[in-house]
């Protein structure tokens, strides 16, 4: 038997080094042998070396707990750095190896730390009215020959996005520094280690800052510029410590100086960068013209550390095609649509301009621009005499081709050694994939991925190509139960949660704006059921799936503000239907001009939701030990979903409206009185889906359930059902994409129409993760793998993964599938594979040390069920015989003849 430690974790951090925590929680992960069975955790050891005071503490704690742990000694210092070690023990007492250790530092915890002041420069307009990048830069002498440096530190932020160097050399790989937060809240600042860039004698830390989010336009109907402010500026501090104990520190103060004549032009997130690279680095050039800088006031926001990771670049991508369009064009297929920039080689053409034009699509063989509206998607290089290889650098596009215009013709034309894409996101743990026998499902799943990550890129946005990309509330409201399987989101999306409650309690009185960061019109921010819902859903989601009670506490003022700040009816206590709603966004039924006229009446959406986030504010609330809220909840929610049965529900138990997204929200939401009125209403779904030609009716609302509640009944064929949803290729639908070709998630069903035309509305985004929210479903249903629903009463018990469900449920022509979770406890995974002639089901399942499995057997009742330990689990199914009718036949009338398919 070997259980293995994994090397240990601080609250959600993915690194380390200049952490905002005091008293960072600890984690640590498992690992087993196939033959370690049932091992739980009985008590653990931390040990705790200071690289300051030196010597080594161990606390031993009798717990089986090994997620978010306290802290087990005295408060961390401001830079203070420490390594950390675990070993474990199990009930025969026996402790395991010790982990890899973990070094963890904490950052400038208070603002007193700081001795930098904020500098700006007179701003320099473009011609395109934004702000030309700045550059910074100040020198300092270093005698390291005589006085060794132990280590070095850079703590910087900025009005702004910022790069920094020193001594020509970048500092780190991060990109869009600082980030995107409610500025005027919260300013992260990053912390760097510098002690390999510093040098004897000279030394010069130079930083480019260009507009960004702080200064750049932002928003659609022409957006707005200067947001939070129109001054570029930067707040940096170097702190060298040297062996023999003594310190220097150099802050950005009166005595830097600046420049904003280099060869960065412009540089905007919406229209891309222009570079001139025949004008020299300023900041490289020691003898160019200088200005002084201006010293602002420190910034009054919170200075914070993100618990997110950065973004970085991840990939390289590399052309698929190069060819003439009709018009002759030279455009470049990557083969996949992508978030990120072009990197390109070429020997150079003096004052030649080079520009790269951006789109997701072509349309009748060129280019489409049209869906990027107000966004202009180019990067610009004029060119000098010699070799260059360029890339952008305060600017990314969404895209899979590129139109390049201006090409040396001394040259040819560009080939695939001349040209990469670059892909760009936060970079986030990956934490789980799935694959099934279906290869358009795989791809689909792929696709899923593939807009989560260009939708990750510092905060969850909507799209990431056209004059847009904010973080709407009601996408990830939709999608972050996949998020948080794919890929490790705690960190990022709790600290987005930060800026959706100081948003929403000091600037809308308890409404939730629709984008947070909030950058739209106030009168577009009225309350919306769905949108606003994400402030209590959104938290649910996260504590569920890493078990950490903390995001709720940091999040409870904002959800109960906003459950107050709904606007209700004083007769019914129900949403009031004078207010307007969203509704089931973009469902495939409303006009391309008028996305929120779908089937479903929008205020039965709003109270559906309505009753479920009382619900889980009750729940919430109990987690929470508020037992007084908790009660006020719990006594409110009978008569809320009373009142809702009355005005949408008939004594029969029909449902009105009578849609598919309707009837998936009364089932997944409990909202039904009696079992019988939940298996007719399953049973009314299900023929609706047949009446539709197994074609999709929902939109965000619905998209996200719609399958869940056709598989969770007792009645079998429902999940033929939602299987033949799942595997059907016509207009609309999940694999219809695929048929024309895409590779990430459409913001429509139909954004590109079956003759290769583009929707004619106005939103037309080829990259939206909003209708991947069914990968959940793929996951936790055909993959087999979920948390165990929570006890009420005991919510704790089960969240984190900690509690595993594992029941796949089976259907159509799927022979086969595997998926796998890395949870906070350790990896998760279940393969089943079924030989239809030989009625024969093999499942292999592994749960990780120090949780526990509930394994419910396809082809057994469910009473049946295996309760496991952790462990690698083999079952077999002898005589599996619950193949049903397949394919499902559609209900079609009789003047209309059935398809090839059907």
């Amino acid at each position: 038997m070997t259980i293995k430690v994994c090397k240990p974790t601080f609250e959600h951090h993915r690194e380390t080094l200049g952490i905002g925590e005091s008293s960072p929680r600890v984690s640590w992960r498992f690992e087993a042998d196939a033959e370690t069975k049932n091992w739980t955790q009985t008590s653990y050891e931390i040990e705790i070396t200071s690289s300051s005071a030196g010597g080594h503490n161990l606390f031993k704690v009798d717990s089986n707990e090994s997620v978010l742990v306290p802290w087990p000694t005295t408060p961390l210092r401001s830079r203070e750095c420490t390594s950390v070690r675990v070993r474990v023990s199990g009930s025969d007492g026996v402790p395991t190896a010790w982990s890899d250790p973990a070094v963890v530092e904490t950052g400038l915890l208070h603002r007193g730390d700081w001795i930098a002041k904020m500098v700006a420069a007179e701003p320099v307009l473009s011609t395109s009215g934004s702000l030309r990048p700045t550059m910074f830069r100040q020198t300092f002498d270093l005698d390291t020959e005589n006085q060794k440096v132990a280590f070095a530190r850079l703590y910087i932020t900025s009005y702004g996005i910022y790069e920094a160097a020193v001594n020509g050399k970048r500092v780190g790989d991060h990109l869009l520094s600082p980030g995107w937060t409610s500025y005027k809240h919260r300013l992260c600042y990053q912390t760097f280690d510098v002690t390999e860039l510093l040098q004897n004698g000279d030394n010069r830390i130079a930083v480019t800052v260009a507009e960004g989010w702080y200064c750049g336009r932002l928003g659609f109907n022409g957006g707005q510029r200067f947001i939070y402010g129109d001054r570029l500026a930067v707040l940096a501090q170097i702190e060298i410590q040297y062996r023999d104990g003594g310190a220097t520190t150099i802050g950005s103060d009166e005595s830097w100086t600046c420049n904003s004549s280099g060869p960065l032009i412009s540089s905007e997130l919406y229209d891309g960068e222009i570079c001139d690279t025949r004008v020299k680095n300023w900041n490289e050039d020691t003898g160019a013209t200088s200005s002084v800088v201006q010293v602002l006031d420190f910034p009054p926001a919170d200075l914070v550390v993100s618990e997110g990771p950065p973004i970085r670049k991840t990939q390289t991508v590399q052309p698929q095609d190069i060819f003439r369009s009709p018009s002759r064009k030279v455009i470049v297929d990557f083969g996949q649509n992508l978030v990120g920039y072009v990197r390109l080689r070429t020997p150079g053409s003096s004052s030649r301009m080079i520009v790269l034009t951006h789109t997701e699509a072509l349309e009748h063989g060129e280019v489409a621009t049209r869906p990027l509206r107000d966004c202009k998607a180019t990067d610009t290089l004029i060119l000098g005499d010699g070799p260059i290889e360029w890339q952008p650098r305060f600017t990314f596009h969404g895209f899979r081709y590129v139109q390049i215009d201006g090409w040396p013709s001394s040259t040819g034309e560009p080939t695939s050694e001349d040209l990469e894409a670059i892909v760009i996101h936060t970079d986030m743990e990956p934490t789980g994939g799935f694959e099934c026998s279906d290869p358009n499902v795989n791809k689909l799943f792929e696709n899923i991925k593939w807009s989560m990550r260009g939708n990750f890129v510092g905060i969850p946005t909507d799209c990431p190509q056209r004059d847009e990309r904010l973080g709407w509330t009601g996408d990830i409201q939709a999608f972050s139960p996949t998020a948080n399987f794919l890929y490790g989101t705690s960190g990022m999306l709790s600290t987005w949660l930060k800026d959706l409650a100081l948003e929403q309690i000091r600037d809308f009185n308890g409404v939730v704006p629709q984008v947070i960061p909030n950058v739209i019109d106030a009168k577009l921010n009225s309350p919306q059921a769905v949108w606003g819902d994400a402030a209590i859903t959104t938290p649910w989601d996260l504590f569920l799936d890493f078990g950490d009670k903390t995001i709720l506490e940091n999040q409870y003022q904002s959800m109960v503000e906003w459950w107050f700040s709904i606007p209700k009816s004083p007769e019914t206590g129900l949403w009031d239907s004078t207010k307007h709603q969203l509704g089931d966004w973009l469902d495939p039924a409303a006009p391309p001009t008028s996305p929120a006229d779908g089937r479903t009446d929008p205020h039965f959406v709003a109270n559906a939701y309505l009753v479920h986030v009382t619900e889980l504010l009750q729940r919430i609330s109990t987690v929470l030990n508020r037992a007084e809220e908790a009660k006020k909840f719990a006594a409110t929610l009978p008569r809320l979903r009373s009142i809702f049965q009355d005005n949408y529900i008939t004594p029969s138990g029909r449902l009105a409206p009578d849609t598919m997204t309707s009837l998936s929200l009364a089932l997944i939401f409990n909202l039904f009185s009696t079992p019988e009125h939940v298996e007719k209403a399953r049973g009314r779904l299900a023929r609706l889906a047949r009446a539709s030609r197994f074609k999709i009716g929902t939109g965000f609302v619905g998209t996200p359930i719609i399958l869940q509640a056709l598989s969770s009944g007792v009645d079998k064929k429902y999940k033929q059902i939602a299987y033949r949803m799942l595997l059907e290729k016509k207009c609309p639908s999940w694999l219809y994409p695929i048929t024309m070709g895409a590779t990430t998630m459409w913001e429509r069903w139909d954004s590109m129409l079956p003759n290769g035309d583009i929707n004619p509305g106005s939103m037309t985004s080829f990259n939206h993760y909003a209708l991947g929210s069914i990968g959940k479903w793929l996951t936790g249903y055909v993959g087999g793998i979920d948390i165990l629903n929570p006890d009420p009463d005991d919510a704790l018990e089960s969240t984190g993964w900690r509690s595993i469900k594992v029941a796949p449920v089976l259907g159509g022509t799927v022979e086969h599938a595997s998926t796998w979770h890395l949870s906070p406890y350790g990896k998760v995974s279940c393969e089943w594979m079924l030989d239809i002639e030989a009625k024969l089901l093999k499942m292999t399942v592994a749960i990780p040390p120090n949780s526990k499995g509930t394994i419910e057997l396809p082809g057994k009742p469910k009473e049946e069920v295996v309760n496991v330990g952790s462990g690698t689990w083999n079952f077999v199914v002898e005589g599996y015989d619950e193949t049903q009718e397949w394919p499902p036949k559609p209900i079609i009338d009789p003047f209309t003849l059935p398809e090839a398919d059907e």
